[in-house]
């Protein structure tokens, strides 16, 4: 169905945020100084004051919390069978042999191993048992997944299996939701007002510990130790969003795409299918499971092995609002900290080293808009990134990799139960404010890490004593804008731009078809150089790209015909860093670089509030 809309406005409205492509409105409650000071939001509004203690959930009632231990988060035997928990038993072929967890087998020796004792606690996932080689299959993920979702209902608490497309080979990518709302529809989720958070998992095929991890985060939120907090927050967990990779036992997607360096431009059906979910369910939280590698290039470059149980970060691109970074430091991160130490697991920064063997530079997780950790906070979301030792591991010490990420999925999970109506309040704040500032003032088109030098403890391969490095360092909790332009009304895209809308559609981002035929006073772009490159990343190349246009332009003032079945993409909208993001042309991770818009002639920057007749199609 198509609606009609003439729009004529003189500024943009500062409290307008046009009817997003997603599924539930933003639940609203919280403070009422917090909440005054919300609904006076404008371009230039400073940011309300930071609630200290979590603010009240909307249930007061003593019992809607779970009462747990401060610092105890994965409280023993999570994971592990018990008697009051019914898990209908997998029905599976004979396993594959184990593969004894040796020094042999490990690419140090046994005074490094000695470093990473087994935890206390013992998970149990088909891909976990002790006499497995593989780990958990496709087919036996799945089987969990419906044998949680067909178990027989515990009270308020309902599972429900969501098919959310398909792999490149034809494997099906699935989620589980977890709720208490009394259905599993759109409808229902809305009208229990409680926020949502999604968990991704082996994203890169060959980091399956988040995996494992999931299925066990999945059982005891539906039937265990974790069923509480579905009092306060509503749950999706995708436990693989790479099936063929994990099949495969390769980091990239069947056709050999780092999906995690897609999620912008979505060439890959894997990528497709999490935009989907994010779009619909609306997440506060998105947390985004992987391993890094162990020795490797480090033993090479630093003769050195990782000293870390976990390495960490949330979002750090151009344009994410202050206040969700606030909230990512120090509702989550810190948390996190804590939970880690609590279990005797170390923590660092996330960071890596490129593929080239003479560039000793280490960096922190990259800066441009085109991992999910990025993409997902320009969604107005906290978004976390936790990465666990294991790429170079195979199975060992595969027990504590999995009791890291239960730790840290806990943690995450935890917090966003306490903070929930704090977190609505900064959301709904961050996107009014980002949708008032549309026509006005500067917006950050590039940005990059900051280097410096700091010091980083590694192990020694021989001894497994700390050795302290000195080491360049390239920090994303610090950037550099290097491109900055005045920011537009909107973007107006070609009628044959239909890629680039299907794709901002996606992301959730508003597109206007333009109705009738007019003119717009906008900048278009005047091309001052162009080379043919290839996308890069802090590790090096990135995996599967094609190559792409790294052009060079001059933005030029003019008023330009449009034709009606043309598109507006309006920026008084709270989605708008992620049009900025696709539709600047000279960045490497924009739709024009990649050549989702074929010309720079089919995009202008809109530099007044048009006066246009739109029509916006159902998806």
């Amino acid at each position: 169905m198509t609606q009609r809309h003439t729009l004529s406005v003189s500024t943009p409205a500062k409290d307008a945020q046009p009817a997003p492509r997603i599924a539930h409105p933003l639940p609203w409650c919280g403070s009422l100084a917090l909440v005054a000071l919300l609904l006076s939001a404008c371009a230039s509004t400073p940011l309300p004051p930071w609630p200290g203690a979590p603010t009240a959930a909307r249930s007061t009632t003593a019992e809607s919390m779970p009462r747990v231990q401060r610092g105890i988060v994965v409280p023993a035997p999570l994971g592990q069978a018990r008697d009051n928990v019914v898990v209908t038993p997998l029905q599976v072929g004979a396993p594959t042999p184990a593969a004894p967890e040796s020094a042999a087998a490990a690419p140090y020796g046994p005074a490094v191993a000695a470093r990473f004792a087994e935890p206390s606690t013992q998970y149990s996932t088909p891909g976990l048992a002790p006499e497995r080689r593989g780990f958990t299959t496709n087919s036996e993920l799945g089987q969990w997944l419906h044998n949680i979702a067909n178990a027989a209902p515990r009270g308020p608490t309902q599972a429900s299996v969501l098919q959310l497309g398909a792999s490149q080979q034809g494997e099906p990518i699935l989620g589980l939701l977890l709720t208490r709302a009394k259905g599993m529809d759109m409808a229902s989720l809305e009208a229990n007002g409680r926020s949502t958070v999604v968990l991704i998992g082996q994203q890169h095929g060959d980091e399956p510990a988040g995996s494992e991890a999931l299925l066990v985060v999945a059982r005891e939120l539906a039937q265990g130790l974790l069923e509480p907090l579905l009092d306060r927050i509503n749950v999706v967990v995708i436990p693989r969003a790479n099936p063929d990779g994990a099949t495969n036992g390769n980091r990239t997607t069947a056709n050999g795409v780092d999906m995690n360096r897609d999620h912008l431009l979505l060439n890959t059906p894997e990528a497709r299918a999490l935009a989907r979910v994010v779009r619909d369910y609306r997440p506060i939280l998105v947390l985004d499971a992987h391993e890094f590698t162990v020795a490797g290039r480090y033993l090479q470059k630093f003769n050195a092995i990782q000293r870390y149980d976990a390495l960490l970060q949330y979002t750090t691109t151009a344009n994410y609002h202050e206040f969700l970074t606030k909230a990512s430091q120090e509702w989550y991160h810190q948390p996190m900290l804590g939970a880690l130490q609590s279990q005797g697991m170390s923590s660092e920064w996330y960071y890596t080293t490129s593929t080239q063997p003479d560039d000793k530079r280490i960096s922190m997780g990259g800066v441009q808009p085109d991992t999910g950790r990025n993409v997902n906070g320009l969604k107005n979301a906290v978004s976390l990134l936790v990465e666990t030792r294991g790429v170079g591991l195979g199975r060992l010490h595969i027990q504590r990799r999995v009791h890291t990420q239960v730790t840290t999925i806990t943690s995450a999970l935890r917090s966003t139960a306490e903070r929930a109506a704090d977190l609505e309040q900064v959301r709904s704040y961050v996107a009014r404010d980002t949708a008032s500032k549309a026509c006005k003032g500067q917006v950050v088109i590039e940005a990059q890490a900051t280097p410096m030098q700091r010091e980083l403890t590694m192990l020694d391969p021989d001894t497994g004593a700390d050795r302290t490095l000195k080491v360049d360092w390239n920090s994303s909790l610090a950037l550099r804008p290097v491109k900055s332009r005045p920011r537009p009304c909107g973007y107006w895209l070609a009628a044959h731009a239909t890629a680039a809308v299907e794709r901002l559609q996606m992301l959730g981002v508003q597109v206007l078809r333009i109705a009738e035929p007019g003119a717009l006073l906008a900048d278009t772009y005047h091309e001052t150089a162009r080379e043919t490159t290839e996308r890069t990343d802090v590790r090096g190349t990135i995996a599967g790209g094609s190559s792409i246009i790294h052009t060079q332009v001059t933005p030029v003032r003019s008023a330009i015909d449009v034709q009606a079945g043309s598109f507006y993409v309006p920026l008084n909208q709270g989605l708008a860093h992620l049009a900025v993001a696709a539709l600047e042309p000279d960045t490497q991770s924009s739709y024009f670089a990649n050549r989702l818009i074929d010309e720079l002639g089919s995009t202008a920057r809109v530099m007044t509030v048009p006066s246009l007749v739109f029509e916006e199609s159902d998806e």
